[in-house]
């Protein structure tokens, strides 16, 4: 009584026609399975050659992604070896940029004491030059003050002294008043 229910309930029923198409497709599956057909271009049995197709797409896929994995590791590897010359190069330039600082400083300071010792130089020159119009100066002074000295000696005595000795004389007095003694 259960069968019954099962054979009448559903769309499988089994008479001739299942059983036909049952042995035919199993037949079917074995002539796929050992029988090549190279008039299709197939040179070995469907199912072998087409696993061997999936297996030769498979190796392929997994060659290409291997491939991939091998170029993306060499691009890290690129990436990272770009990087470490830019630090590379950060770092010498800093250290070009630190050492041109450097370098500018001490021509700086350089220059500078330049400046100063040749201030200095100008400086003390014309320190000299002054003393020596001073001094050119004076000399002229004491021989002008001399000479009118003697004239005026001689007009009030009337007649000519020693002008060597009197001139002497003038100018030991000048050193005198210039020193600041006044005496002899």
């Amino acid at each position: 009584m259960h069968a019954g229910l099962f054979l009448d309930a559903g769309p499988l029923t089994i008479n001739g026609t299942f059983i036909v198409e049952t042995v035919s497709f199993v037949l079917m599956l074995l002539f796929l399975a050992r029988v090549p057909l190279p008039f299709l271009g197939i040179p070995k049995p469907v199912f072998p050659w087409i696993i061997s197709i999936a297996e030769a797409r498979q190796r392929a896929i997994t060659e290409q992604l291997a491939a991939a994995e091998k170029e993306r590791a060499d691009a890290d590897a690129r990436l990272k070896q770009a990087e470490a010359q830019l630090n590379e190069a950060r770092a010498q330039a800093q250290t070009v940029i630190t050492s041109a600082s450097r370098a500018a400083d001490q021509l700086r300071q350089e220059l500078k004491q330049k400046a100063e010792d040749e201030a200095r130089r100008i400086l003390e020159s014309a320190r000299r030059e002054i003393e020596a119009e001073r001094v050119g100066a004076l000399q002229s002074v004491r021989e002008d003050v001399a000479n009118l000295v003697v004239a005026a000696t001689e007009k009030v005595i009337g007649e000519t002294l020693d002008v060597t000795k009197h001139r002497q004389l003038i100018d030991k007095a000048i050193e005198e008043v210039a020193s600041g003694d006044g005496r002899r």
